[in-house]
């Protein structure tokens, strides 16, 4: 992807700021095909956050994020809008089914474990962060450390020792100190140039093997908010042992301890918590599976108790996870679902209401499938263009055959079941099949796919309906 990056963080986040609901569409466009309502929707709702952020505190408390419902068939964009959004945005994401969730009582994930994951997702993201902030100071340190296992440093010389160096007798510590940092340079251009990568080294691992013990709690193990691992080594000490591996594997382990030792985790889980409670996205996927108020017996109560877990933590609640406590006032919630059985007005008033925003989303028509194939950054068509390129194959698609392959997945969704995009994997790798199998032996050759190829590899298979149903 051609695009430019800036060249620090704080410098994109700026340029994301800036971003007007206009361009937010743009962007959305170059990976998700048609659904202008449900960008429009989500462009708005990322817009309303950096206005948030530019209000006084007092104020910019009291502005709740407008959660959106989506409601549209699968494969249609929903998940993929949300994550691109996520994506643009620099936000912690995480996608959910509602589905997973069951009541409290019963058997199953506790819904506060949304919260937890995303928390969980947010640090590993701050975390790669700092990492490419300390790279280049970490792989200078994990140098230093295997110099000095490669070229102990020598003793100090003893006071009043001295050496010959061409006939003029010299301070044997200067001597010795200058023969030491030539060689060392030395070897440190053996090493940059891979020269030393097989040579055998020994160095101090850190043991990983603590004693095994289980804790049982009547809340569960998601309910569990102390780290165990964070606690062994200050109940047992930290365990070292000598192990000889190569230099360049041993080199890859200094730098991930540099790493480690250079990052300050405290930092890293503070901003991490301040991300997910102000910028934090949660997709609730699947949310017309617990859609539901009739009855007082069956499965219906589990799913209006599964609603009402759901409440607190979109209203705004503060959920205890192991890195402290995380307010979800301010968390964007976007719930999606199919609603063939049921109907968003099924869900329980309360939660109605937490969802102001509801878009529909439109099935995808033929047009829009040979679209799809072409235009997004990540296209079908680009996918399979550059995986057969890797075995010297030049890959051609003619345009008949593009809107060929999409009558074929459209015709399929119709007769069998509808899964939207998602349809033209299928029918892609069916076209591709003997190509794909053949491709290491047909190095250098240009195929072209026309559309009597694509039907010669379809026809059979779409005629025989029951077929069909297990093949594409």
């Amino acid at each position: 992807m051609a695009i430019y990056l800036p060249s620090s963080a704080e410098e994109e986040q700026l340029a994301l700021d800036e971003l007007t609901p206009r361009e937010i569409v743009v962007e959305l466009d170059k990976h998700v095909i048609g659904q202008k309502d449900a960008k429009r929707a989500v462009a708005i709702a990322l817009r309303n956050r950096t206005r948030r952020q530019k209000l006084t505190p007092d104020l910019a408390e009291e502005i709740i994020p407008k959660n959106i419902i989506m409601i549209g068939p699968t494969g249609v964009g929903k998940t993929e809008i949300a994550r691109r959004l996520a994506k643009l945005a620099n936000s912690p994401f995480l996608k959910v089914e509602a589905s997973k969730f069951t009541e409290v009582g019963y058997v199953g994930r506790d819904v506060e474990s949304m919260v937890r994951d995303l928390v969980e997702i947010a640090i590993d993201n701050v975390r790669e962060e700092k990492l490419e902030d300390v790279a280049d100071k970490a792989e200078l340190n994990a140098e230093e450390r295997l110099l000095d296992i490669l070229l102990p440093p020598s003793p100090p010389a003893r006071p009043g020792e001295a050496t010959t160096a061409g006939g003029v007798v010299i301070d044997g510590s200067t001597a010795l100190a200058e023969s030491s940092s030539r060689t060392r340079e030395k070897l440190r251009q053996q090493l940059r140039e891979g020269k030393l990568d097989d040579r055998q080294v020994e160095i101090d691992v850190r043991e990983r093997n603590f004693p095994s013990f289980e804790i049982m709690t009547n809340q569960g193990v998601e309910e569990m908010d102390i780290n165990i691992k964070d606690m062994l080594p200050n109940i047992f000490g930290q365990r070292t042992k000598k192990r000889k591996m190569k230099v360049n594997e041993a080199f890859e382990y200094l730098i991930q301890e540099e790493e480690q030792r250079l990052i300050d985790m405290d930092h890293v889980t503070r901003t991490a918590i301040d991300r997910v409670e102000n910028s934090g996205i949660v997709f609730l996927d699947e949310i017309d599976k617990i859609a539901g108020r009739e009855g007082g017996h069956g499965p219906d109560v589990s799913r209006e108790g599964v609603q009402r877990d759901i409440l607190p933590i979109v209203e705004g609640t503060t959920v205890n996870t192991r890195y402290g406590m995380v307010r979800t006032d301010h968390i964007l919630f976007i719930a999606a679902g199919a609603f063939h059985v049921s109907k968003p007005s099924d869900l329980i008033p309360e939660l109605q209401g937490r969802f102001p925003i509801r878009v529909e989303l439109q099935s995808l028509t033929m047009e829009d499938f040979v679209r799809i194939l072409t235009e997004p950054k990540s296209s079908l068509v680009k996918q399979y263009t550059a995986l057969l390129e890797t075995e010297g194959v030049k890959l051609e698609f003619t345009p008949e055959a593009l809107s060929e392959i999409a009558h074929f997945a459209f015709r399929v969704n119709e007769s069998t079941e509808n899964i939207g995009a998602r349809r033209l994997h299928t029918i892609m790798e069916r076209v591709l099949d003997e190509l794909s199998f053949d491709a290491p032996e047909r190095k250098g050759d240009h195929v072209v796919i026309d559309a009597d190829y694509v039907r010669k590899m379809l026809t059979d298979i779409v005629k025989d309906q029951d077929l069909s149903r297990y093949i594409l």
